[in-house]
């Protein structure tokens, strides 16, 4: 049975997706699902540097914009949304393209990884988030680092309900979560994949997020975060844990001045493209990018990934 064609076009964050994955749709005939755990929320665009539908140059664009910012999102869905937006995709003979830095999701979709829980015993997980609700998110990240160093590598200590699965799925099971993912990632993929991650020099992509950052708050972040927050969005949703988000809200709740807002972005964007890097470098069947390598040309990056798509 021939398997469904699948693109996913990665790397870490302000590496120049965006741009290239349109090019890419447009000669191969495909439509961008975007892998962002952020950009699925409306009204939050410029802190997600979110395309715009101008920018999109006629290409469908998938998982943009879909959820209220007050509504959760996390792998699950994610999983399930973008099965049904292959069908779709696929249905009108055209190929998916998943674009995106949240490798995690990434993987979850090629993999079919399955997050079926052990049972639906709730009492560790409402222990561990109690515990967070009194101010000891810290003390979980440390447990985490001493039961399972390797998914605290990858997981930000404010990403407080990653740190909590992975306790819990310890607590329940005797084993770390990064041991399962493995497990997981052994199974074969039910698509017919190519994986290509563009990355760049150290000190290009930093330069790049700093640029990026600049334009944030020059565009209107704080005005963006102040609608937020009129909106009464609960500051511990998963919309406001965001880059950029979380920071600019510690500065509009009088913790720090805006230039220290704007460094402690700056600084967490470049700590997030790190941290993606160590994910991509652990996954098996990807083909590297370096766009150092081609003159940081697009249309030569492109020439490469086309011809790597089509040689089979």
């Amino acid at each position: 049975m021939n398997k469904q064609k699948l693109v996913v076009l990665t790397g870490p964050t302000a590496v120049g997706k965006s741009k290239l994955s349109i090019e890419l749709a447009k000669r191969i005939g495909g439509e961008i699902i975007s892998a962002d755990s952020m950009q699925v929320y409306k009204y939050m665009d410029i802190g997600t540097d979110k395309i715009s539908p101008e920018k999109m140059e006629g290409v469908p664009h998938h998982l943009i914009d879909i959820l209220e910012p007050s509504e959760p999102f996390n792998v699950f869905l994610f999983q399930k949304l973008v099965k049904e937006a292959i069908k779709d995709i696929a249905s009108r003979g055209k190929i998916p393209i998943i674009v995106g830095g949240t490798g995690f999701y990434i993987q979850a979709v090629l993999y079919d990884i399955d997050f079926t829980e052990t049972d639906e015993d709730m009492t560790i997980r409402e222990e561990l988030e109690n515990k967070a609700a009194q101010g000891k998110a810290l003390e979980l990240y440390d447990e985490l680092k001493k039961v399972d160093p390797r998914s605290a590598e990858i997981i930000h200590a404010n990403n407080i309900k990653r740190v909590i699965r992975a306790l819990e799925y310890y607590k329940k099971t005797g084993k770390p979560i990064s041991e399962h993912n493995d497990e997981q990632h052994r199974r074969t993929s039910p698509y017919d994949f190519k994986y290509f991650v563009l990355t760049d020099d150290r000190e290009v992509l930093y330069s790049r997020i700093d640029k990026r950052v600049d334009l944030m708050i020059s565009s209107g972040l704080e005005k963006e975060v102040r609608r937020l927050l009129d909106m009464n969005i609960d500051r511990s949703t998963t919309s406001m844990q965001g880059l950029g988000y979380r920071e600019m809200i510690g500065y509009l709740d009088g913790e720090y001045d805006l230039d220290r807002a704007v460094y402690l972005i700056k600084r967490n964007t470049r700590h997030f493209a790190k941290r993606q890097l160590t994910w991509f470098r652990r996954e098996k069947d990807v083909c590297w990018i370096d766009k150092k390598a081609f003159g940081r040309d697009d249309n030569r990056i492109l020439d490469e990934i086309i011809r790597i798509y089509k040689d089979e």
